[in-house]
């Protein structure tokens, strides 16, 4: 089970997303930018994304190396 996620601002969650949402491996970066492992990656993501949002989110980063 994913550590949960740590308490963020509006400003980190933001910026966490939009790196989330490059065209780079995700949690790799993610985790080197932000310090949030891939579980908690997806957890912020289910979160914060519309169902809609979040689910092109993970078909866009199935298809990546690195994961």
């Amino acid at each position: 089970m994913a550590k949960p996620v740590p308490r963020l601002s509006a400003d980190e969650i933001e910026r966490i997303i939009a790196t989330a949402w490059d065209d780079q491996p995700p949690f790799d970066r993610v985790l080197r930018l932000h310090g949030l492992n891939p579980g908690q990656v997806v957890q912020l993501l289910k979160r914060e994304l519309t169902p809609n949002a979040y689910k092109v989110w993970t078909a866009r980063t199935r298809g990546k190396p690195g994961r």
